[in-house]
């Protein structure tokens, strides 16, 4: 529903949290206009005991961002298309959601029918050149889930195909990003490859070598195992090979909210899902 169209205000709709959201694609070019329409339309949304509101200001209207900044907007986040400003109009702490706090990574346990585990070793990062052997790890890409990030990874670093099986643990820090003031998720899944996938083709771009190496020198890794974080997610990928440990399965459910289904991460209940739900769900 628009509620600005008429009149000096600009155009703008109403989000589900009392606050709004401008249509930037329907703001005047003139930085006049613009400042003038956003007075007016402060005041409007004031009259109007709106909370907070959205403004995203396209990159070839980056000479209206002073005049926002100006009317009390502050900034949000950035994109290479855009930037988003917020202003919080109420009489109370802001409850705008910050900008997104953490980075999503995954790594692959990737063991194929002989019992050997996929590593690898980078040809970037603080890694390089020490002739350490891992899994593969990435990150994961907006819009994607875990499962299709970590079989994408491995496909595109070794060339090898491969199933999602389960998560088996996961791993948080903080201090990560150029800013030092993000958080980090690290998500390590177990993978099957494809029955015949033994030919490895290294993304020379990211490794400096890729391997199968067999899974009892894959757990005894020194430089993992030194570590004591490390050392649990090697013994985690130990059990879950030996049949001992089940990890997290992944499911494709409705979730009610969405028009798509959502990913659900679930562990077994006495060596099975107990749910109809579950049971009924798309299993990965």
């Amino acid at each position: 529903m628009d509620n600005g169209a008429a009149g000096d205000l600009l155009t703008f709709a109403p989000d589900a949290y009392g606050g709004v959201v401008v249509d930037g694609s329907q703001l005047p070019k003139d930085p006049h206009q613009f400042e003038k329409r956003l007075q007016a339309t402060l005041q409007h949304w004031r009259q109007q005991s709106v909370k907070g509101v959205w403004l995203q200001l396209h990159i070839r209207r980056s000479n209206l961002i002073n005049i926002a900044i100006s009317q009390g907007f502050t900034f949000h986040h950035a994109e290479p298309t855009y930037v988003m400003l917020t202003h919080w109009l109420a009489d109370t702490e802001s409850t705008l959601p910050a900008n997104p706090s953490h980075q999503v990574g995954i790594g692959a346990f990737c063991m194929n029918e002989h019992r050997e585990v996929l590593v690898v070793q980078e040809a970037h990062g603080p890694l390089r050149g020490k002739g350490v052997w891992k899994m593969p790890t990435g990150l994961v890409n907006a819009g994607e889930d875990l499962h299709e990030a970590a079989v994408r990874e491995v496909l595109e670093e070794t060339g090898v195909r491969s199933k999602f099986e389960a998560v088996l643990c996961a791993r948080q820090s903080h201090g990560v990003g150029m800013g030092r003031d993000k958080s980090d998720l690290f998500f390590v899944c177990a993978l099957r490859p494809e029955p015949g996938q033994r030919d490895l083709v290294p993304q020379e771009s990211e490794l400096a070598a890729a391997a199968w190496l067999p899974l009892q020198e894959f757990g005894a890794l020194e430089f993992l195992r030194q570590r004591p974080l490390h050392a649990i997610i090697l013994d985690k990928c130990l059990a879950y090979a030996q049949g001992t440990y089940k990890g997290l399965q992944g499911f494709k459910l409705d979730g009610g909210l969405r028009q798509e289904p959502q990913l659900l991460l679930a562990g077994p209940d006495d060596g099975k899902f107990e749910s109809a739900k579950l049971e009924e769900a798309s299993r990965l």
